[in-house]
């Protein structure tokens, strides 16, 4: 049923990573059929003025808010065009990528959770946050989020201007005086009770898994770095405290990560995606050991 959602831009999430996934082993046109509604739901999304998909609906807070995360589906999108020849969906997604490098970033690589548009300009209105600490900290998750959209992107369009982005962006996080020992983020870098405040395993797993990709895009120093970065950060998800023994857990493998700490939810808990892309993060790892 979430094909034909046409109020969330997560489709990328929701069903890419699922029947995305299930189509890509088994080819199974049932799964096809699906992603093919799913990816014109989520076009359905993109603002022609102001060049992107619209992340939630219009609200008091925001007429056309965009948010980092929102970087994640566009994986969706470029895969429509592979799958299909129309080109559209390559054209919103790259749009829509060269305006969230124009307008979430600070001069030091660090994002913006959320970037708020006029429809009829199409300019900026507002940067602001609402998962993170403040408008003005660098929420951990987010800047995974933009690490992995960004060297996906690279991936599916070869833009050297992506590329360079995404190298920028784990440069700021590594380079960063806050970045823990054991590679695990703190959900906010920017959290006023570091070291003391919570970890999030979710954006460490997102980042770790990036980082492994990343890698193959570099040369030199900078692909050893990134690859180091990203082992010591699996090798950290897959020990205590973060990682959890068998049956225990509600069966999920990370403890540790923080959903939206602002508003009390899923604060030092598991969740989904830190487990999925903490095994795309063990996988892309099996595929290098294994050469």
């Amino acid at each position: 049923r979430e094909a034909e959602n046409r109020s969330t831009h997560d489709l990328g999430f929701m069903l890419y990573n699922s029947f995305g996934n299930g189509y890509r082993l088994t080819k199974n046109p049932e799964y096809r059929a699906i992603l093919l509604k799913g990816a014109a739901s989520l076009a359905s999304r993109y603002h022609p003025r102001v060049g992107c998909i619209q992340s939630w609906d219009a609200s008091d807070l925001w007429d056309f808010p965009v948010i980092i995360d929102n970087m994640m589906n566009l994986e969706y999108l470029f895969w429509a065009t592979q799958e299909t020849g129309d080109s559209s969906y390559y054209h919103m997604a790259v749009s829509h990528a060269d305006r969230t490098l124009e307008n979430h970033f600070r001069p030091d690589y660090s994002s913006f959770h959320v970037v708020t548009y006029d429809t009829l300009s199409g300019d900026v209105l507002s940067r602001q946050t609402h998962q993170g600490y403040a408008d003005s900290s660098a929420w951990s998750r987010g800047q995974a989020w933009g690490l992995y959209g960004f060297t996906m992107a690279y991936r599916e369009t070869k833009y050297e201007r992506y590329l360079q982005q995404a190298q920028q962006i784990a440069d700021y996080l590594l380079d960063h005086p806050r970045f823990p020992e054991d590679g695990i983020l703190y959900w906010d870098l920017d959290a006023p009770d570091i070291p003391d405040a919570e970890r999030d395993a979710s954006a460490a797993a997102v980042m770790g898994a990036a980082l492994v990709e990343l890698s193959h895009y570099s040369d030199g120093a900078g692909r050893d770095r990134y690859l180091e970065a990203a082992e010591k950060i699996v090798a950290s998800l897959s020990e205590p405290p973060y990682h959890a023994g068998i049956g225990e857990n509600g069966n999920f493998l990370l403890k540790h990560s923080v959903g939206a700490k602002p508003f009390g939810g899923e604060v030092d808990v598991p969740l989904v995606y830190a487990d999925y892309y903490y095994l795309e993060a063990l996988t892309r790892l099996k595929e290098i050991y294994d050469q």
